[in-house]
This record gives structure tokens, C-alpha cells and sequence, in this order.
């Protein structure tokens, strides 16, 4: 019975040949996603959550990463066939979920079909979901079990994180960006990525310097987890916050911190996380030695690495859209 229901919520959502499950392309994606995790949840006893949240950590590294695929359905849960199918199974694209167990591969048959199809999206979750269900459902188990899977600490953090955003809001559009200064305030940017700096040793400028009056808010841009929150001898005050899409955004110079502000904590686009300011370049406390403007810097992972780039564009894109809306 189980089988057949999770067999039956699959049809519902079989995408047309060639389509790309993403939030761009496909208006229904996040009902497709939700409901087999809703499955799972139902069969496995896994919280939905944790794994639209290692799902969605995937999904950010396949559009990160030239040597991954796009995700071909609505699952990006990527599984190596020789760890689908066992290591030492001599047939890497089988699919017979007997032998696939005799040779101690991950393969499942998940929508009752009789086969461990890697390529299907019920049968790739169930069989993600049966590898956690092996640790236990509370989160210190699911931890354990995302560490054997994925053998990054950072993964394992990130992986959480989502978790609980999805938690808290119980939803998965949750890509809604905002401008980190209110718009129609005193401010202005060029774009200063990549430019040369020099205190502390010749380095590239890794973001976009926003001027604007001394204490003029500072919010979130995205949903995310505050991951980090203090002072740099670079940055001054500053907090990082990492969204959905596994990028991290990096808030500088700020004059202070919004009250009760903490790591771990969930952010919204908009909400007031500090001040623009003029501190760093110096211990603690250090302040006044440029004029008071917002440093803010995008970074990517890719699950194995994490690189700056340019958030100029995304800048001026955020602005025009939260223009609009005062209108």
C-alpha cells in the first residue's frame, strides 16, 4: 500500500521530456517537491524538512558546478550508480533491487515498480531517505547520517540550516530578495568588485561599497540563517547570512548590531539586521578611518570550495524591483 501511494503521488507529477524542474521554469515545482517529501515523511517517519533541505542544498550545487548535471526532475539528490548499484556489483545501471541490496548499494524501489531506478525521483529520494531512516528521525541522528553521506561538516550545517527555514515557514518559495538599504533613502554604489585594496596587505575588494548616512538600517537580503556575527580586523562589525541557494552574504563596517541579534538565528528579506557604519581597519572598536558605508560581498559553495563574486548586478536588480514596489 505504501508502494502504491507514493507510486501514485509520482504520476501526478511526471515532467514533459527535456523540462528542468527549477523554480524558473516550472510554476508547480514546489508542489511536485513538497508532495514527495510529504511521502517520504508519511512512509519513513523522516521530518519533510530535513530533506527538502539536503535537496535543496543539491539543487544549489548542480547550479554551481559545471561537472554536475541539471536535475532532470524535481529531486536534485545526486547518487554515484557504483554507490546506487554497490561498489563491487559488477552492472553499474542496475536496477534489480535484489541484487542492488546483495551488493550493498543504496538503489531503492521506491514507487513499486519492481525497480531501483536511479534515474527516477521517487525511487533516488526513498532510497536518500532509507539511508537517514538507518540513523534515526531527531535531528542529532539525521546530523550523523547526513555526515556518513556526504563527509562535510559544512554540508551537514548548511543542510540543517534549510531545515529549519523550511520548518519555520512550513513552505518552500522562500527566494524572495530585498535591497539591503531602504530604497528611496540618501545612498549610493558603483561597482567596486575586484578593485585592488591595500590595508593589511594588497588584496581584491570582495563585494560593493553602499555610502549612505551613518546608522541608515542595514537588512537581510534573503531568508537565511545568521551563521556568523562579530568583528574583523577587515570588516569591522559584520554578519554573514547564507540563503537557500547556498550563498552566503557578507554585511561590513556596520555601526551595530540589531538587538537580540544572533548566530543560528532565521533572517527575513527586509528585516533590520545592524547599521551602516564606518568601523574596521583595526581592533576592536576601530571606526572613522573611511567614511561610513555598507560593505556587502556574495559568496558561492560548491560543496567542495567557496568563492567571491560580483553582487553588483543582483544589487541593481534588487533595487529596481523593491523601487517598484513603493510605486
Amino acid at each position: 500500500m505504501k508502494k502504491l501511494f507514493l507510486l501514485t503521488i509520482t504520476c501526478l507529477f511526471i515532467l514533459a521530456p527535456g523540462q528542468v524542474a527549477n523554480a524558473a521554469d516550472a510554476p508547480d515545482v514546489y508542489a511536485g517537491r513538497m508532495a514527495l517529501y510529504k511521502n517520504m515523511e508519511a512512509a519513513l517517519q523522516i521530518p519533510w524538512y530535513y530533506l527538502a533541505g539536503a535537496d535543496q542544498y543539491e539543487h544549489s550545487l548542480r547550479a554551481a558546478r559545471r561537472d554536475l548535471e541539471p536535475s532532470k526532475g524535481f529531486i536534485g539528490i545526486h547518487i554515484e550508480p557504483s554507490k546506487w548499484s554497490g561498489a563491487l556489483n559488477p552492472d553499474l545501471n542496475d536496477v534489480n533491487p535484489l541484487t542492488i541490496t546483495f551488493f550493498d548499494g543504496l538503489g531503492q524501489d521506491g514507487n513499486g515498480d519492481g525497480k531501483a531506478d536511479i534515474t527516477n525521483d521517487t525511487d533516488r529520494l526513498y532510497a536518500f531517505s532509507k539511508h537517514l531512516q538507518a540513523y534515526g528521525a531527531d535531528e542529532d541522528n539525521i546530523r550523523i547520517g547526513l555526515w556518513d553521506y556526504y563527509k562535510r561538516d559544512k554540508a551537514v550545517s548548511i543542510i540543517i540550516g534549510n531545515a529549519e527555514i523550511y520548518k519555520k515557514y512550513g513552505r518552500l518559495d522562500l527566494h524572495e530578495k530585498a535591497f539591503p538599504v531602504p530604497v528611496r533613502t540618501h545612498y549610493t554604489y558603483l561597482n567596486t568588485w575586484g578593485s585592488v585594496r591595500g590595508w593589511g596587505g594588497r588584496r581584491i575588494h570582495e563585494g560593493t561599497d553602499i555610502f549612505a548616512d551613518y546608522s541608515l538600517p542595514v537588512r537581510s537580503t534573503s531568508y537565511g540563517i545568521i551563521e556568523m556575527k562579530g568583528w574583523n580586523k577587515f570588516g569591522g562589525w559584520r554578519i554573514g547570512i547564507r540563503d537557500l541557494n547556498n550563498t552566503y552574504h557578507y554585511f561590513a563596517h556596520l555601526s551595530g548590531f540589531a538587538k537580540g541579534l544572533k548566530v543560528g538565528q532565521i533572517v527575513e528579506p527586509g528585516q533590520v539586521i545592524g547599521g551602516v557604519g564606518s568601523t574596521g581597519y583595526g581592533p576592536p572598536g576601530t571606526s572613522g578611518k573611511f567614511p561610513p558605508h555598507l560593505h556587502y560581498g556574495m559568496y558561492k559553495d560548491n560543496g567542495i570550495t567557496e568563492w567571491s563574486f560580483d553582487p553588483y548586478p543582483y544589487l541593481k536588480l534588487w533595487e529596481r524591483k523593491d523601487l517598484a514596489k513603493k510605486k
